[in-house]
């Protein structure tokens, strides 16, 4: 049977982190500055520092220090927990083609329509002929089981004053009201979030020290997601679609057994029995 490839942006842990920090970025978070009320720069602690310099030539001052306030995002640890499975508990092994879930079907209409037609002409000589049509061709769309994960975060805010660490950190206790709970959409994927409750803080405004004093307040939150494949090291689609086959066919020689073509019209089925009975090897 035909499989082809279906168009479809797999869920993966880079999408995943792109997810938590597009909803950060969403909450445009402000704070007063000596430049006025700013929105504060959010960036993703993994990437290279020659790059956020390339990327972001505002977050570094000219000797290369971080200008504060600043908001960070780090990816801490990711868990496959047996007990978080999602709506699949049992394990669907994958076949040779890479699907192991069938999701959608739907009807390839040119091709059910080429099988009417053909079986309407053999019959009526006439296409589009209105009668029945038992050979439908469907399309089953497929794809990997989802494995589900809890990737941790941690989101440090850090500021130079006690104001903008205020102004920063109560956007993350409120907006999610009086729960803990929200969720992030991305290219089709839907993924859960969970502020923790805790917002430690790690300043160094006890000391007495002549260093510059620093406000860094850390919001852990979990994510519960989902991977599809194995990305790019992935060999099979990642999602496939395969058709049923409508019939099966054993050809056979009719001289030899002396069939009637079942196909025929009743006048041309007499004729042909006609002719047979007169001459038993003549073709039908």
């Amino acid at each position: 049977m035909p499989r082809k490839e279906l168009p479809m942006v797999p869920s993966t842990l880079e999408l995943i982190d792109e997810s938590l920090f597009d909803y950060v970025d969403s909450l445009n978070l402000k704070a007063t500055t000596n430049k006025g009320w700013k929105k504060t720069p959010i960036i993703w602690t993994s990437a290279e520092r020659s790059y956020q310099i390339k990327n972001d030539k505002d977050i570094r001052d000219s000797v290369g220090s971080l200008i504060l306030p600043l908001i960070t995002i780090e990816r801490t640890s990711i868990i496959k927990d047996m007990n978080r499975k999602g709506v699949f508990w049992g394990n669907v092994d994958r076949n040779k083609d890479g699907g192991s879930i069938t999701f959608a079907r739907r009807i390839n209409q040119d091709k059910t329509s080429n099988f009417a037609n053909a079986d309407a002409y053999r019959l009526e000589n006439q296409l589009n002929f209105p009668r029945e049509n038992k050979k439908v061709v469907y399309e089953w769309i497929s794809m990997p089981m989802p494995t589900y994960i809890e990737i941790s975060y941690t989101i440090s805010l850090r500021t130079e004053y006690q104001q903008q660490m205020n102004e920063l950190t109560t956007p993350f206790v409120t907006k999610t009201g009086a729960i803990n709970y929200f969720s992030m959409r991305n290219k089709g994927h839907f993924y859960e979030g969970f502020i923790q409750g805790s917002f430690p803080a790690n300043n160094n405004l006890s000391g007495l020290g002549e260093e510059e004093r620093k406000y860094e307040t850390k919001i852990d939150i979990n994510v519960l997601g989902y991977l599809l494949g194995e990305d790019k090291n992935q060999e099979t689609p990642k999602m496939v679609i395969t058709e049923n086959a409508v019939e099966v066919k054993i050809p056979r020689e009719r001289i030899i057994h002396g069939d009637i073509d079942e196909h025929l019209t009743e006048q041309r089925r007499k004729k042909a029995v006609k002719r047979l009975e007169n001459s038993p090897n003549e073709l039908n």
